[in-house]
């Protein structure tokens, strides 16, 4: 079995963040960040641009890197914002909810692995703890 390459992207507004429910295999019912698999020829920060338009219809400025993570089927990439343009728009095949969370909220939710470590470092970046 062969790992693929994704990224995902940590939205900040004030003291919390934008976090999806899945709506499909293999993160269904689990919330997240938005993003998802790399398309060829595309760097991380192009594939975590795109999803989030695609799965979201914001468009997005100014991603700064986080943290790797790396899985048995996947390495992630995941990055941090403040800067957004849009309205929230979610594609209902790719997402079943979606809110604004504080990040003391996320042990109330069904998450994926690691959200907790991306979300701290995300709060981090831009002095928010």
């Amino acid at each position: 079995m062969s790992t693929f390459l994704a990224a995902s992207v940590a939205i900040v507004r004030r003291d919390d963040l934008l976090l999806i429910q899945r709506a499909r295999a293999p993160s269904a019912g689990l919330w997240t960040l938005p993003g998802g698999r790399l398309e060829p020829g595309e760097t991380t920060e192009q594939g975590a641009l795109r999803e989030v338009k695609e799965e979201l219809g914001l468009t997005l400025y100014g991603l700064r890197p986080l943290l790797v993570l790396r899985h048995k089927q996947f390495r992630l990439q995941t990055f941090a914002t403040q800067a957004y343009d849009g309205e929230i728009v979610p594609d209902p095949a790719e997402i079943r909810d979606w809110r604004w969370v504080q990040p003391h909220d996320l042990g109330n939710l069904a998450t994926t692995p690691d959200l907790a470590d991306v979300v701290e470092a995300a709060f981090r970046i831009f002095d928010r703890s």
